[in-house]
């Protein structure tokens, strides 16, 4: 096991990644902290102080009060709108460039890598952009993010196919994560030979199987957070700071 200070990246990993055909960067909320997007679970302020996260994100608070969590959704959609991709997320891009695949898996909601340039995000959390019919799953368009007024609700939009509710895109708690993304996250992993773990606590399962794929198919796994991370294995390393000051030093010649 290793542990580095962010300033010291290990020559161990340098090396991988200059001879890596696959690499796959897997990201949670701590990248899009660095933009200055708040995590789930941090307190929400303002308007919306006396209500909790963790009981706003369900399908049955949706049903019980369709316009509150819609208004909810809405007001953290024009939040991310203002938000800008940091160091990290144009890093990841440039990666992408010096190596013949890479593979971006991600936890947030967000849109962030997309904008900084990266294509074929697998979004295991589902994205806020990307909103559904509650009923029937058809797809429905966003235009723009109205003004939120002094209100916290605001109905949320009809589906033209079945008049069914539309809800937001993201994965709500007791909910399965999209089977899709989730198998072709769990095949990256496991032909990859580099996979970064960044901002993420790599507890939350079934997500936490994704480094330990990679490691189990002998890639060489680096966790990248504020804080060090346990490492039980010769090939994982975990990088001790922030996304955006690490990620630009995996790029040196």
């Amino acid at each position: 096991m290793m542990r580095k200070n962010c300033l010291q990246v290990p020559a161990e990993l340098l090396n991988a990644l200059h001879k890596a055909k696959h690499v796959v960067v897997f990201t949670g909320a701590g990248v899009s902290a660095e933009s200055g997007v708040s995590t789930f679970r941090d307190a929400l302020t303002g308007l919306w102080a006396r209500f909790d996260p963790l009981q706003l994100a369900t399908p049955e608070a949706f049903l019980a009060d369709p316009a509150l969590v819609w208004g909810w959704y809405e007001w953290r959609r024009q939040l991310l709108l203002k938000a800008q991709p940091n160091p990290a997320h144009h890093a990841i891009v440039k990666l992408a460039q010096r190596v013949p695949k890479l593979t971006v898996i991600t936890q947030n909601v967000d849109d962030l890598h997309e904008r900084a340039g990266s294509a074929d995000v697998l979004h295991l959390h589902g994205s806020i952009f990307n909103p559904r019919c509650f009923t029937c799953t058809q797809p429905y368009v966003l235009t723009h993010a109205p003004e939120m007024s002094h209100e916290h609700a605001l109905a949320p939009p009809i589906c033209s196919h079945c008049q069914g509710m539309i809800r937001p895109g993201v994965v709500w708690f007791g909910e399965a994560l999209p089977q899709v993304a989730l198998e072709a996250a769990f095949t990256a992993a496991e032909n990859c030979d580099v996979l970064l773990s960044v901002g993420t606590s790599g507890v939350v399962q079934p997500a936490a199987q994704i480094p330990a794929l990679a490691l189990r198919s002998g890639a060489w796994v680096a966790h990248i957070n504020p804080e060090a991370m346990p490492c039980r294995q010769s090939r994982e390393l975990s990088l001790v700071g922030a996304a955006g000051q690490i990620l630009p030093l995996l790029l040196q010649d």
